[in-house]
């Protein structure tokens, strides 16, 4: 049976080269490719369900988008399609049938035997991750990578249809066919380009259905306009059906014909993707998009209530974001300051930083005021991680100067004072970068205040408690592990650690990129309390343009090491100096 399912893979790709869109003869124009009926899926231990009964269908040239939030079952579902179900769960009701294709009879990718299974992935259904590492072998160039695929579904008849297979499809996708591009390496890529081969790889075989798993989450915008323009084309011109997994309903707008929501494994609205957007039918929906971060500001996402991302219910209190008399807070939606007086907490003077020759920073000035947040925009690549780094002394082989209350500070974090490393805290992009997953919470954040010193341990314990309660965790967090914990847990317990040594600068860097809208919302909230609380001086560094009224009274705009823009958000967001942050701000995706 696995050589029968070989030889008709082969030869459906020879008719999809030869005759266009012919393998899709037996499906009629407008039938599904797919069918989900009553997919149910629990976990093997308890035998609850995590996915109860969901159904859809997916056609050709259309692209379905399934939005909910994280641990709402949306990857699941996607992976069920390819027949794969996770450890620790099992299939326990519904169908996912594949339709009939040349001589192929429709098939339940459910029941399928596995060999069969693993023949049809690749060649009818194909598989595109959130990061391009996990698609890519670091170790293999991407030409190859390109062509295994090809190899294993035995494509064509020869090595040279193959070869000319491998060209076509990099043309397709927008990148270089030639052989010194086929011989790079994966980290020879850019982040767009890495995700351009993945796609590339996964429409090789010239699928039937495929499965996009969150592809733009990590991009900038103008890449991630890019990437979705390629998947959009791609889909349509080979009269492919999508399945685009996302919590980004911006992006649903941009590429989605229609829009299924999940909801605790169970679709709640399922619809045409403008009547969804417009009109939603279900107050989930209602409040998924009121979470979406808007250029215009408007819908003040720092004021939402708080979700619980690990199992999508709305709490009913509402955080008061409204700075205090006096407290120094800007007010994010105007770009301007509650109080007249500023104080200058952190300064970069003439900062450049050099790789050899590859300069990637060059002669940075800015200044950070207390209570004030500024947004660092720009692309991948165009120097914001290595500048907020330089600034922590994370990076110290800088040249100019960082100042912190008009006093320089040395390059290093190592030689900097106590008082100095206190008052300046980094948050990572991954939590996993500042939290210990084999130790507990409490563990974790007790090492800033252990290196410090200055506090019995009785002392210690209070303020790490204190600063669990300032997140919105509470003191019963302080024995959990990072492992326990949801996206958003996991982020406000970083947020923590950074807030045990009461600094008065916070360097966050793309701390909401992976979160979910209504997960991203209550992180920003909570910047928004303790800035007013505490009057932190913040830089906020991120690829997302939306973000800016709902966090920031500055934006800085940085394109290839130099800044281009700066100035109140206002300013910057309505009258556009530079071409550059012109074209950031056409590609914002929106609703």
């Amino acid at each position: 049976m696995m050589k029968k399912n070989q030889t008709s893979a082969t030869r459906r790709a020879v008719s999809a080269r030869e005759g266009g869109t012919a393998w899709h003869a037996r499906v009629a124009a407008g039938e599904p490719i797919l069918d989900v009926d009553g997919l149910t899926i629990s976990a093997t231990a308890t035998g609850s369900a995590v996915v109860t009964g969901v159904g859809f269908d997916l056609k050709a040239s259309e692209i379905l988008a399934l939005v909910g939030e994280s641990g709402s079952g949306k990857t699941t579902v996607g992976l069920s399609i390819l027949g794969h179900i996770r450890r620790g769960l099992e299939h326990s009701g519904g169908t996912v049938t594949l339709h009939a294709s040349h001589s192929e009879e429709p098939a339940d990718m459910m029941t399928l035997d596995e060999p069969v299974r693993r023949t049809l992935r690749g060649t009818r259904v194909s598989y595109i991750p959130q990061d391009p590492a996990l698609s890519l072998n670091p170790g293999i160039r991407v030409g190859k990578q390109i062509r295994e695929v090809l190899d294993i579904h035995e494509y064509g008849t020869s090595a040279a249809e193959r070869e000319e297979r491998v060209r076509s499809v990099l043309r397709e996708v927008g990148l270089p066919d030639d052989d010194a591009y086929q011989r790079r390496w994966p980290h020879q890529l850019s982040g767009g380009q890495q995700q351009r081969i993945g796609i590339a790889m996964a429409f090789a075989m010239y699928p039937d259905v495929i499965v996009l798993d969150e592809p733009t989450t990590g991009l900038d915008v103008t890449t991630q306009e890019q990437v979705l323009e390629t998947i959009r084309e791609m889909t349509v011109n080979n009269r492919v059906a999508g399945l685009y997994i996302t919590h980004d309903l911006a992006v649903v707008s941009e590429i989605a014909d229609r829009v299924a929501v999940m909801l605790r494994g169970e679709l709640v609205e399922v619809g045409e993707t403008a009547q969804v957007l417009e009109e939603p039918q279900h107050d989930y929906t209602r409040r998924l998009l009121a979470a979406v971060p808007d250029l215009a500001g408007k819908n003040q996402i720092g004021r939402l209530a708080k979700m619980d991302a690990r199992t999508s219910e709305f709490l009913t209190s509402e955080i008061d974001v409204v700075a205090g008399a006096g407290s120094g807070a800007a007010d994010p939606a105007s770009g301007t300051a509650s109080t007249a007086v500023r104080e200058v907490a952190l300064a970069v003077r003439d900062l450049s930083l050099a790789y050899g020759d590859s300069k990637v920073l060059r002669g940075i000035d800015l200044e950070f005021n207390a209570g004030e947040c500024t947004l660092l925009l720009g692309q991948s690549g165009s120097g914001k991680t290595t500048l907020a780094r330089s600034i922590s002394g994370i990076l110290s082989s800088y040249t100019g100067a960082v100042e912190y209350r008009g006093e320089e500070l040395a390059k290093s974090t190592r030689d900097r004072t106590l008082e100095q490393r206190k008052q300046i805290q980094y948050i990572f992009q991954s939590p996993f970068s500042s939290l210990n997953p084999r130790r507990t919470l409490g563990q974790s954040l007790m090492v800033p205040l252990e290196m410090s010193g200055e506090l019995s341990g009785q002392e210690q314990r209070e303020r790490v408690k204190d600063a669990l309660d300032a997140v919105q965790l509470g003191r019963q967090f302080y024995d959990r592990r990072p492992g326990d914990l949801s996206g958003g847990e996991r982020q406000r317990a970083a947020i923590a650690r950074a807030l045990v040594n009461m600094p008065s600068v916070l360097v966050c860097d793309e701390i909401t990129s992976a979160l979910d809208v209504s997960v991203q919302a209550s992180i920003i909230s909570l910047l928004h309390t303790l800035q007013a609380e505490r009057g932190l001086a913040m830089l906020f560094v991120t690829h997302n343009i939306a973000l800016a009224r709902h966090i920031a009274s500055r934006v800085a705009v940085l394109n290839r090491g130099v800044i281009v823009d700066d100035g109140p958000v206002d300013a910057v967001l309505d009258h556009p100096q530079h071409a550059y942050t012109r074209e950031l701000l056409a590609n914002v995706p929106t609703l």
